[in-house]
């Protein structure tokens, strides 16, 4: 009993963290809580995350944001067609005064690095930003070179404009935990951004947390519960994509070309994991995997010519899933 009374003020300095992270990021950013929460729960499992949205929806803000209330160190990288790999991680530059070279470390070694419009650089450049993001870590003229921690990608793209893109290959797409859709805000929401503009009410964030409490969320993230009916869930939607007549959806079964891997899995149960600690809870519900399976599948499922025929989404499969896969 005294242990658990010396844990439990512990979790709720962690959760005071969290509100607090949340509350500065407000103070920026009007509304877009879904886009924080799924960047709070990549942050948390210290993975990344894709974020697909038009222009203008504050996606570079909330990033840049995000990373000032951590008191990371924030870098963001505009893609483009002619972008070498070591614009991304550095090159070897020689000194005349030294008569030798020295690395120059690129814009990948910062706590944060936003990918802008991720494909508009050609594979060469992709494969080199997600090599660093598995490895965590670059080589530069024979040397390896690890990068900081936290270390977080978050890579940007525009879902409307595809002339002189290079789209991700699903190989490169499973490396990233979440794929976030970013919708219009609320007419509220939209009312109080301009006027915030008009008014020139835009306020600066200050740092809430640092490198020591992001180690000890995410410790205390890998702590949270996840019961037997849980993990079975999170396996039977995982296997319904790939098995959807084994859970009575044959319908489904011309729709999906692949479905997820066990690394969705795994993906979908820590994410779930990181989602219910920022919601202020030690153990996962069923919403919470509800709440997070779209995220973690629909860059995992690859629909067929079929379902491109009859305009079916991976998003409307996802949500077939969630409604025909029982909870044990």
């Amino acid at each position: 009993m005294a242990q658990r009374l010396t844990q439990e003020p512990a979790s709720a300095d962690l959760h005071q963290v969290i509100a607090s992270v949340r509350a500065e990021i407000a103070r920026v950013i009007v509304g877009q809580q879904d886009l924080i929460d799924r960047l709070l729960v990549a942050l948390l499992t210290n993975n990344h995350a894709l974020i697909e949205g038009v222009p203008g929806l504050a996606k570079t803000l909330t990033v840049s944001t995000l990373a000032a209330a951590l008191e990371c160190t924030f870098f963001r990288i505009q893609f483009t067609p002619d972008l070498l790999p070591a614009d991304i991680t550095g090159t070897l530059v020689f000194s005349p005064q030294e008569g030798d070279f020295h690395v120059r470390r690129g814009p990948i070694f910062a706590n944060v690095v936003l990918a802008d419009e991720i494909n508009r650089a050609p594979a060469k450049v992709q494969s080199a930003l997600l090599e660093a993001m598995q490895e965590r870590q670059v080589s530069i003229g024979g040397e390896s070179l690890a990068l900081p921690d936290p270390f977080l990608v978050l890579a940007t793209q525009n879902p409307i404009e595809h002339e002189g893109t290079y789209p991700l290959p699903e190989a490169q797409l499973d490396r990233f935990m979440l794929k976030i859709h970013v919708d219009y805000p609320q007419r509220d929401e939209e009312r109080t951004i301009l006027d915030r503009a008009l008014d020139d009410l835009a306020a600066a964030p200050s740092a809430v947390a640092g490198a020591i409490q992001i180690e000890e969320l995410r410790d205390a993230v890998s702590k949270v519960e996840v019961n037997e009916r849980i993990r079975e869930y999170v396996v039977r939607l995982v296997e319904a994509t790939r098995e959807p007549g084994r859970y009575r959806m044959p319908d489904l079964a011309p729709l999906i070309e692949f479905g997820a891997s066990p690394r969705a899995a795994v993906f979908l149960a820590r994410g779930a994991q990181a989602y219910a600690f920022t919601q202020g809870r030690d153990y996962v519900t069923p919403d919470d995997v509800k709440t997070l399976a779209p995220d973690v599948l629909r860059h995992r499922l690859v629909i067929t010519y079929e379902a491109e025929a009859q305009s079916v989404t991976q998003d409307a499969i996802v949500t077939r899933l969630l409604e025909g896969v029982g909870i044990p």
